[in-house]
């Protein structure tokens, strides 16, 4: 992303292959910009000595830096597991880490904190890039042997500790699962200490990550650190379609964006009356059948004319049911719809940033077919001229034809008159 080793080469991405290790810590997962690394610390302050570390996937823990280690971003570290050590990179230093601890409610002062052994050797690292190879095809096996077993569960990802003395295996299930034999299979079969840890859909997508239906990144494995509970209220105050389809996300369960705007939804419905309370008028009671949030307008129906909706606005519509309230009736809703005049006129912006939508289309074909064009007119000129030259011929061999039929018909005249006398 941002460090240089990933830069393209010849048009294509180079790509670092560092497998999440990457020193800048700008192609990870859940990364946090440190924004008081630049800030020095007033006299007489000590730094905080504790460290953020994350590891696969973007589980991050909080360790004791104990040996007061200079570290940094990026640095990669061995830190204090139950049993052994594991491997991880450092995220978060400074006071910033103090703002995240206390967010999360992690006590400092314990005695059974976990602590910060050393930066890691290049021995270590070779170790643990060894086991990571080893999880993916491990999870192959895994799979397999569930499905053997008849396990209603999915084992979706494999996490082996920095000393590779340990694997973890988490696992999603509707109900509980009884997987005692399949411990020992995987001991007989990876010869290594097994830990099964069960997580949620949600959890599941966090950390395996994926791209969801508006194109980005999932929202949970790149910056969503909390899993608030979501509910179908949260569509219906926002007038969405009660689609599981539309509504569900990669995990299965609602959308995590739905809670993103409900709050403003909340806000801009205050001002409109309940759905549910009715209008009273001299002509009959209506009922509201639809609500603009965005424009604050609202479409009433009398009872019984179900077509024929009246578009008011809310204040209207608070109005009127305050005159209700003092058993006072409106003559019609026809007489605040009229009010409303739409404008029907829509003025289009240029956000393209072009002059003409044709501005790809090639020049050669509007210039054939305005060539086409010419030579059609002209070819219907001339015809045009054709046919009324031809018709002036007609006209005039039709005049000479008379002419001389007239010639020929005067000496016969001439001839009977003179023989009469």
């Amino acid at each position: 992303m941002a460090c240089t080793s990933c830069s393209t080469k010849d048009g294509q991405p180079k790509g670092c292959k560092n497998n999440g290790t990457c020193g800048t810590d700008s192609c990870n997962k859940l990364t946090v910009f440190d924004w008081l690394s630049n800030m020095s610390l007033p006299n007489g302050e000590e730094p905080f000595n504790w460290v953020e570390v994350r590891y696969k996937n973007g589980r991050k823990e909080y360790y004791l830096n104990s040996e007061n280690l200079t570290l940094s971003i990026g640095d990669i570290v061995a830190t204090q597991a139950k049993a052994g050590h594991d491997i991880g990179m450092v995220t978060l230093t400074g006071e910033l880490v103090r703002v995240q601890m206390k967010r999360k409610k992690i006590p400092t002062d314990t005695k059974e904190a976990l602590k910060i052994y050393r930066k890691a050797s290049q021995k270590d690292i070779d170790i643990w890039q060894k086991a990571r190879d080893r999880e993916e095809p491990m999870k192959v096996k895994a799979r397999q042997f569930a499905i053997d077993l008849k396990l209603q569960m999915k084992i979706s990802d494999i996490e082996f500790q920095g000393d590779a003395s340990k694997a973890t295996f988490y696992y999603t299930a509707e109900e509980r699962v009884d997987f005692r034999e399949l411990i020992k299979v995987f001991a007989r079969e990876f010869r290594t200490r097994i830990e099964m840890k069960q997580v949620g859909f949600r959890q599941e997508a966090a950390r395996l990550g994926g791209i969801g239906s508006c194109g980005r990144e999932l929202c949970c494995s790149t910056w969503l650190t909390d899993f608030r509970s979501v509910s179908t209220s949260a569509a219906r105050y926002q007038q969405l379609s009660l689609n599981p389809q539309k509504l569900a996300g990669q995990c299965g369960k609602l959308k995590c964006c739905l809670n993103y705007e409900l709050d403003t939804y909340l806000d801009a419905l205050k001002d409109f009356p309940k759905v549910e309370t009715k209008i009273y008028t001299e002509k009959g009671t209506a009922i509201c059948q639809k609500t603009d949030i965005f424009k604050g307008h609202m479409w009433y129906a009398y009872e019984g004319e179900w077509m024929n909706w009246h578009k008011i606005t809310t204040e209207q519509a608070n109005e009127i049911i305050a005159l209700n309230k003092q058993n006072k009736k409106i003559a019609s809703l026809e007489e605040y719809a009229s009010d409303l005049v739409e404008d029907t006129k829509t003025n289009f912006e240029n956000v393209v940033g072009q002059d003409s939508l044709t501005r790809f289309d090639s020049p050669k074909r509007t210039r054939k077919r305005k060539n086409n064009r010419n030579k059609q007119n002209n070819g219907n000129k001339n015809n045009a001229n054709n046919n009324s030259s031809n018709n002036r011929n007609r006209n005039n061999n039709r005049n000479n034809n008379k002419n001389n039929n007239n010639k020929r018909r005067k000496p016969q005249r001439q001839k009977s008159n003179n023989g009469s006398k």
